[in-house]
């Protein structure tokens, strides 16, 4: 998650500031969700952020894999032995991830969850090279089969299961940014785990956003002056154990069913927040030097990257600050 560095935010300890600013924190998709935000009114504020919130709750109950009532677990039990309709929201955020994987080639891949459930980074357990291997057969986003003219999903392999993990935090921002919008809210930003998205900017200057060092606690590698914009941070210190002297961490090869190891923390930057966390999953995977390239390929998206070395790198776009007056 990156560490946010502006003192006004370290100072925000209740509901409301005395300059305006309004801030609720919660526990919500199994992450840490911050919604701050700027009003005139008290009313106004509290129903933009109790909608946050309320929507931050219905993606939860519809995505989460660990909720046997969800929309995704019922796909994930019935797609291999029958097309099952979906929502138009499941559908679109489905074709989405298909658009992401064809164009990654398959370094960005919703199906990863054949293999990502064999691990236990709680418990430091994960999957034998037999289990692996075996897994990795119903890992493929060529077999997730869309329909659009029923809106149904099927799976072409047994075993086949679907984790939005790689993008899910992204959507919901998205989706919180689109509401405080609606509630006339211009200055916000709300954060659910390492994936943020920045309305307006702080009142007449940008927020600043510190890039975590993924080795050092409490220190950073960089700091970006941002307004207006979607950003999303993946690191290897997040969920992870340590065993016969390699780190294996949440992010997974789907190709492979392993953590690479040529990145320690991606942070990007674009649009919007689908797209800055799916492009981050895909920079890990690509590594360092690629998967800029494949970040500069996206209009208005920019990376930052902390290699296995500890060397930072970055797309040419911070450079001309662009992202600080949008």
């Amino acid at each position: 998650m990156s560490n946010w560095m502006t003192k006004a935010m370290r100072r925000i300890r209740g509901a409301q500031t005395t300059d305006g600013w309004y801030v609720r924190e919660a526990a919500i998709m199994g992450t840490a969700i911050r919604v701050e935000l700027w009003s005139e009114d008290r009313a106004q504020a509290e129903a933009a952020i109790e909608a946050v919130l309320a929507e931050m709750r219905r993606i939860d109950a519809a995505y989460s894999p660990f909720k046997p009532e969800s929309e995704l677990s019922r796909l994930n039990r019935e797609a291999a032995q029958r097309a099952v309709p979906v929502s138009d929201e499941f559908f679109a955020l489905l074709a989405r991830a298909l658009e992401f994987s064809e164009r990654s080639q398959g370094a960005f891949d919703v199906t990863f969850a054949a293999v990502g459930a064999l691990y236990d980074y709680r418990r430091g357990i994960r999957p034998s090279e037999a289990q692996r291997t075996a897994a990795l057969q119903a890992v493929g986003y060529r077999h997730l089969q869309l329909d659009a003219s029923t809106r149904s999903v099927r799976f072409a392999r047994a075993g086949m299961r679907i984790d939005l993990g790689g993008f899910a935090k992204g959507y919901a921002v998205d989706r919180a940014a689109a509401i405080v919008a609606r509630h006339g809210i211009t200055h916000a930003m709300i954060t659910a785990g390492g994936d943020s998205r920045i309305v307006g900017d702080r009142r007449g200057r940008p927020w600043m956003i510190g890039v975590r060092d993924p080795r050092r606690p409490g220190e950073v590698v960089a700091v970006l002056p941002l307004a207006d914009v979607a950003v999303s941070t993946s690191g290897d210190y997040e969920r992870f154990f340590e065993a016969d002297g390699r780190r294996y961490h949440h992010v997974l090869d789907p190709r492979t069913g392993e953590s690479p190891a040529h990145v320690r923390a991606v942070t990007v930057i674009a649009d919007d927040g689908v797209t800055a966390e799916a492009l981050g999953k895909c920079v890990f995977v690509m590594g360092a030097q690629k998967g800029l390239q494949f970040v500069a390929s996206y209009p208005g998206a920019d990376a930052v990257v902390v290699d296995a070395n500890g060397a930072l790198a970055y797309t040419p776009g911070f450079s001309d600050d662009r992202h600080a007056h949008r």
